[in-house]
């Protein structure tokens, strides 16, 4: 069967069809059906990126998925956060994450720091002082650049 580009979702639907039935004869690597499997899987990801955008994960919802995963309370939370009243600030988005509680939730709770690190449009300001072209077209590379130069403070701190 011939391989080709994925443009419409009946092209999406057959792709993934062709792929469930190659990992179901679990075909071995640098055969001809190991490298179909392989064209088929990047085809639907790069088809999935264009189509189905996912949203960052929001660093709040985070937090609150990983206190339900493990019956947490906001007791459990001042450690990493500070006093009741300010992990309910964090909470309801009245406060942002510092870096010392991003380093601790993370270490403490397992959250990884690049969830923790959310930058919004209200963020523009402060970006833009450390980025000055932040408020031209490349914001979302500046975005990116920011919390990566963040998530190495993290990580060499």
């Amino acid at each position: 069967m011939e391989i080709k580009p994925i443009r419409t979702k009946a092209d999406y639907k057959a792709a993934l069809t062709q792929v469930s039935a190659l990992i179901d004869i679990d075909p071995a690597i640098n055969t001809p059906d190991g490298d179909r499997l392989d064209v088929l899987v990047t085809l639907i990801q790069a088809y999935e990126a264009k189509h189905f955008k996912i949203d960052a994960a929001d660093p709040v919802e985070a937090i609150k998925f990983r206190m339900e995963q493990g019956g947490l309370t906001i007791k459990d939370l001042e450690p990493m956060i500070g006093r009741s009243n300010r992990v309910y600030e964090v909470l309801n988005r009245k406060r942002p994450l510092t870096l010392q509680m991003i380093r601790k939730l993370s270490s403490e709770l397992g959250i990884p720091a690049q969830a923790l690190i959310w930058i919004t449009a209200i963020d523009l300001p402060s970006v833009n002082s450390l980025v000055p072209q932040c408020l031209h077209w490349e914001h979302h590379l500046c975005y990116h650049t920011l919390a990566s130069h963040t998530l190495s403070k993290l990580q060499l701190g």
